[in-house]
């Protein structure tokens, strides 16, 4: 009887915490569905059929009123030009619209939009202080927050991985210099650069990544360093390199593979730190510059407009849910990687 591999042994275990399956599954299948919101959560018609001529806004993007005869200032409105078309009954136009008929970007400037208006059949989780909708805006922001921790938490891996690995690997002065460096840099309070930078530079999603990737390596670095530690003093390092291996392989083919569990586990971790990063520079106005859709701005709008309920409820349920979703997942990973319950001898 063939034995399961360690690979499958965990997975088995990860699928049985059915709290952190569970909460994977529904994750990735909001994330990827995050990504077509644009086709599901806007305010521009997919199909516009006018006058024997078909058009597709959503792929051309702006198109004049005047194309499709409105007397409106700027791009065609979509959903007037849905509703004259359907109290027409002498033409064959019609308009496909998405799921979900409002932009995170429109404000008070369209038809219908006002400020602070509650929730309704139109508006599911109501409008915000420039008439925008907030149900549209927590999609859209679900996919830029979701994405700035994931990128975020990569880079820093990669960056933490390399610096890590070389100092666990060699030792000696290069372990000592970066370990100096580490102390000094982490000295710094880093806050108040992020906000001096931020300040000074027009915040955008690959800057703030950039600014985070200066001071979220370190202490993952510390982790990768103490494995690189353990694992060369170990007998199969010395026999890779007695067989003439580069310490390129030695490092990174055969040390980290069995070095992957603090990166593996930390990982959910890591992307919740990043999530909660971004909203706290959005609330503090240092984030990313508006009307992108965010939870920290939506949030600091709805703490500005306390009775305003919705403006509170949506970005912190929002967020509560999601950081929830990924603290379950990074619980199961963690025990399905405990080499206490599955070890390479059961």
């Amino acid at each position: 009887m063939k034995q399961e591999s360690i690979l499958k042994k965990r997975w088995k275990k990860f699928k049985s915490l059915k709290r952190g399956y569970y909460s994977l599954c529904i994750l990735v299948t909001l994330y990827c569905i995050s990504f077509f919101l644009p086709l599901l959560i806007n305010n521009r018609a997919l199909i516009v059929h006018y006058n024997d001529k078909i058009y597709f806004p959503i792929v051309s993007g702006y198109v004049p009123g005047k194309q499709f005869g409105q007397d409106v200032p700027g791009e065609a409105r979509y959903r007037m030009l849905k509703e004259t078309f359907k109290d027409d009954d002498t033409t064959n136009n019609w308009v496909l619209m998405p799921l979900y008929h409002f932009s995170p970007l429109e404000d008070i400037t369209f038809e219908g939009n006002k400020m602070f208006e509650p929730p309704s059949k139109n508006h599911w989780l109501g409008t915000d202080n420039t008439g925008r909708d907030v149900f549209a805006r927590l999609c859209y922001a679900f996919n830029i927050s979701i994405s700035f921790g994931l990128i975020l938490t990569v880079i820093n891996y990669i960056v933490s991985i390399l610096i890590g690995g070389c100092m666990g690997y060699y030792g000696g002065k290069f372990d000592l210099f970066f370990q100096r460096l580490i102390e000094i840099w982490s000295s710094l309070p880093m806050l108040f650069v992020i906000i001096i930078i931020s300040s000074i530079l027009k915040p955008s999603f690959m800057l703030l990544i950039g600014i985070y990737t200066l001071v979220n390596w370190i202490s993952m670095t510390y982790m990768i360093r103490a494995e690189f530690y353990r694992e060369k003093a170990k007998p199969y390092v010395a026999a890779a390199l007695s067989m003439g291996q580069s310490d390129f392989k030695v490092m990174f083919k055969h040390i980290l593979p069995n070095s992957l569990v603090p990166i593996i586990t930390y990982f959910p971790f890591s992307v919740v730190a990043g999530i909660s990063a971004l909203v706290g520079l959005d609330y503090l106005g240092f984030g990313l510059p508006p009307p992108t859709p965010s939870w920290g701005q939506m949030l600091d709008v709805g703490l500005s407009n306390i009775t305003k309920w919705w403006m509170v409820f949506a970005p912190v349920a929002s967020q509560f849910l999601t950081l929830l979703s990924i603290v379950f997942i990074g619980e199961g990973v963690r025990e399905a990687f405990d080499p206490k319950v599955y070890s390479r001898l059961r």
